[in-house]
């Protein structure tokens, strides 16, 4: 029987990742090792009534008969271990949630639903390490792929709205703490229907205060926003937003032929699910039908929203898609710039197609391919 390591499964994407596993029966066909940098020897977790005994994470001797590593652990674990068993003979199969590999020569980003087809092929050549995408950009191609695979698109505009949570566990609290404290300090106004704008001013005192809980995004994100994700690049974009182009055209099998993609990342008070609004330059003009049957029919997942206010405050929001692995896409409009823009917007948890779901349906595949 095959044997998968399993380390980084009690973070936030590890639990997830965990859930969708139990939902979905997929431990069945291997032997499960759990592993941790921090609690080796204790109890880990119970999966189908049998308790696994963590192993220690950072011992890579531990590894080498494993025939897959799927971890959530993070880049710093991949940077530290990851080459120790390449080194030490290791040819096993490098499932990761990490960003660390993506680019690599030797690594494929997955992404099935999109391109199960460069997933194969790598099989087949010998790929061995198979990394999960920047969830913004995944959230995008799940929700467009029917317009990049009929080769409609000529450059994307994506200007996302980025939840806390694509931060970590601790930016989601503090995004919290931050948002109790706005409501404490402006409480008894409200209860004393004070006049909006002594609302608003106590909002604003409260979080321009340096009493006010920034340890994590530096600045306030509760009723307000914060439009730089990740470190400055040379060309003036954010990594974030660089990777729009680098990793669009990776999964796509692009690299020699890319697709423009650029764009504005924002993070924003949202605890769960990246939004995304496009502006798509077609290189025709294409029957607005049949963009959005090419939309609705690529994949099971992403699904038209009529491009209405009910049916667009319903469905196109954090609120409505928050755990589940829908990808809605609405607000789809031929734009005054002419017959070959589109607009369109669309929601994701990139907890799930974001960041777990890849690297969970890669397994899957795996496992099928070897066994």
């Amino acid at each position: 029987m095959k044997k998968v390591g399993i380390i980084g499964w009690r973070g936030m994407v590890g639990s997830v990742l965990m859930d969708r596993m139990r939902e979905e029966d997929d431990f069945q066909g291997f032997e499960p090792l759990f592993f941790s940098t921090s609690q080796a020897g204790q109890d880990g977790p119970e999966v189908n009534g049998t308790s696994y005994q963590l192993l220690d994470g950072l011992d890579a001797s531990l590894m080498l008969d494993l025939d897959v590593i799927l971890s959530c652990q993070g880049g710093g674990f991949t940077s530290e271990i990851y080459p120790q068993l390449r080194d030490n003979g290791w040819h096993g199969y490098w499932i990761d949630a990490a960003s660390t590999l993506r680019m690599e020569s030797d690594a494929l980003i997955v992404l099935d639903p999109v391109n199960r087809n460069i997933i194969e092929q790598g099989l087949s050549s010998g790929i061995k390490n198979y990394i999960g995408g920047n969830c913004t950009v995944s959230l995008m191609l799940m929700a467009l792929a029917g317009l990049f695979e009929k080769g409609w698109v000529e450059w994307v505009s994506s200007q996302t709205y980025q939840a806390a949570s694509g931060a970590g566990a601790k930016y989601m609290i503090e995004l919290i703490e931050q948002m109790r404290l706005v409501g404490e300090n402006c409480q008894n106004l409200l209860d004393d229907n004070e006049h909006i704008l002594a609302i608003d001013k106590n909002v604003t005192d409260t979080i321009r205060s340096h009493r006010f809980l920034t340890n994590q995004f530096g600045v306030p994100l509760a009723a307000s926003l914060i439009p730089w994700i990740d470190r400055a690049m040379e060309n003036g974009q954010t990594r974030e937003e660089w990777k729009g182009i680098s990793e669009t055209n990776k999964i796509l099998g692009r690299e020699d032929n890319p697709i423009p993609i650029d764009g504005c990342c924002v993070r924003i008070g949202s605890m769960r699910c990246h939004s995304q609004a496009f502006t798509i330059k077609l290189n025709q003009d294409i029957p607005l039908a049949d963009i959005e049957a090419a939309i609705a029919e690529q994949n099971k997942w992403a699904y038209l929203v009529a491009n209405n206010k009910e049916a667009t405050i319903n469905e196109l929001t954090p609120a409505r898609v928050t755990g589940t692995l829908d990808i809605p896409v609405g607000r789809v409009r031929k734009m005054n710039l002419g017959d070959e823009y589109l607009s369109a917007f669309s929601v994701g948890d990139q907890l799930l197609w974001g960041a777990a779901e890849p690297v969970r349906r890669m397994l899957k595949i795996v496992l099928e391919y070897i066994d």
